[in-house]
């Protein structure tokens, strides 16, 4: 008899579909925690997993047991000074040595389940019930990354790469091909010399002696036929090919003229950092175009973005002149999902709101997957925003609205980006 022995080492993260059934078991007292811990810390720390807790009534979970009534008797290990029916003195009061005061409460407290969130976990519950609307990946493009994926089989490899049962079916399939013939030989012999029995030869006739010792020479030859040989061994083939990935541009457009303080300036850059996470779980590669304008739009890098100091006054076409132009020269033909926030505190001049309501509706959001527009101020609406009111007219994807403190970031982003009723 042949005994296979499969010695690949156990996969990682064995207890993972355990993980994975306990999230989704007290799915709604873990987004209560999550949402609890974004209330105490920063938007840009926000990406990084947390610790959660869960009350241990919570995840109690159902079990059988032995009924109170009837007649017990027990068995308590360790017992060396008392037996059955004695009587125990009451202990005297005052005894102990302990030096705390005694809680105001009368139900005995319970210790909460604290667990691990990872960065993946929280971040799903932080998103699960946002998305981003009118989503379109326009294409999927190659791109030097790589993924593994079976390309046949192998007579050369690793022992954890052995396929097992096509081995097992070469080897079956030799052992066939090899003992055909013998086998076909032995059945024939067997019929003759069953044949010659019946018609009464004797055990000493000399056909009957040779058939016998071809039928052992047979069996004996069958069974030298290895079960499995080293030929017959097959080692699962992997191949690199070029992985699909999604890939996104997130313009970034802010101004900097002398109306936005750092104040604002740090509640759009909130903003931006909160949208950028968020369009990280939707595509591959995301690539982030930062565009600052006053009177005039420039394209910098994140540091001058946020920490440049300007004057003067603002004219937000410039800088949707410029976001056209480098779409057009580096983001079009399809390839790329273009995204767009826009900050600003809404004062404009006033001939320019028009060009910038005439260069989105006509130019600019055909190109884009989504435009949001945020106006931080705490007045009223500037005219840009009135200009901005009609683009909702002409576009679905287009979406505006305002930020008075950095409280209301979380809040208005989800409004943005809510999930739309089909």
């Amino acid at each position: 008899m042949t005994y296979l022995i499969d010695r690949r080492l156990q996969s990682k993260n064995k207890s993972a579909v355990n993980r994975e059934r306990f999230l989704r078991r007290y799915k709604s007292q873990i987004k209560d925690a999550v949402g609890r811990a974004i209330k105490g810390r920063s938007i840009t720390d926000i990406e990084n997993g947390e610790k959660v807790s869960i009350p241990v009534k919570d995840v109690g979970e159902p079990s059988f047991g032995h009924a109170h009534g009837g007649v017990w008797e027990t068995i308590n290990p360790g017992n060396k000074e008392y037996q059955k029916g004695d009587q125990i003195a009451r202990p005297k009061s005052g005894g102990g040595a302990g030096r705390g005061k005694a809680g105001n409460s009368e139900q005995p407290s319970e210790d909460d389940f604290i667990f691990e969130l990872s960065r993946e976990e929280f971040m799903n519950y932080f998103f699960e019930d946002l998305e981003l609307p009118h989503m379109v990946k326009t294409q999927l493009t190659a791109t030097t990354e790589f993924k593994n994926q079976r390309a046949g089989y192998n007579m050369s490899g690793t022992p954890s790469n052995i396929h097992v049962l096509r081995s097992l079916r070469g080897a079956l399939g030799r052992r066939i091909a090899v003992g055909g013939s013998s086998r076909k030989r032995l059945i024939e012999a067997e019929r003759e010399l069953e044949e010659l029995l019946l018609l009464g030869a004797p055990d000493e006739d000399e056909r009957v002696l040779e058939l016998r010792r071809l039928i052992h020479h047979l069996h004996t030859r069958l069974l030298a036929i290895p079960f499995i040989d080293p030929f017959d061994l097959r080692y699962s083939n992997r191949i690199k090919v070029p992985k699909p990935m999604s890939q996104a541009v997130m313009f970034c457009v802010m101004d900097v003229s002398g109306s936005m303080d750092e104040s604002r300036k740090d509640t759009a850059k909130r903003f931006f950092i909160l949208l950028y996470l968020f369009l990280k779980r939707a595509y591959d590669k995301i690539e982030v175009v930062f565009i600052r304008h006053h009177t005039a739009a420039a394209e910098v890098d994140e540091n001058e973005f946020f920490n440049s100091r300007e004057s003067g006054g603002t004219v937000v076409s410039s800088a949707l002149h410029l976001l056209n132009a480098i779409l057009e020269e580096r983001y079009g033909a399809g390839q790329w999902n273009s995204y767009v926030a826009q900050a600003s505190d809404g004062d404009n001049w006033d001939n320019d709101s028009v060009l910038c309501r005439q260069l989105l509706i006509n130019t600019i959001m055909p190109k884009v997957q989504y435009y949001t527009y945020v106006e931080i101020t705490d007045g009223p609406q500037q005219n840009l925003w009135e200009q901005y009111t009609q683009v909702l007219e002409h576009h679905a994807h287009f979406a505006m609205q305002k930020i008075v403190t950095p409280a209301d970031i979380y809040p208005v982003f989800r409004e943005l980006f809510k999930k739309q009723v089909k």
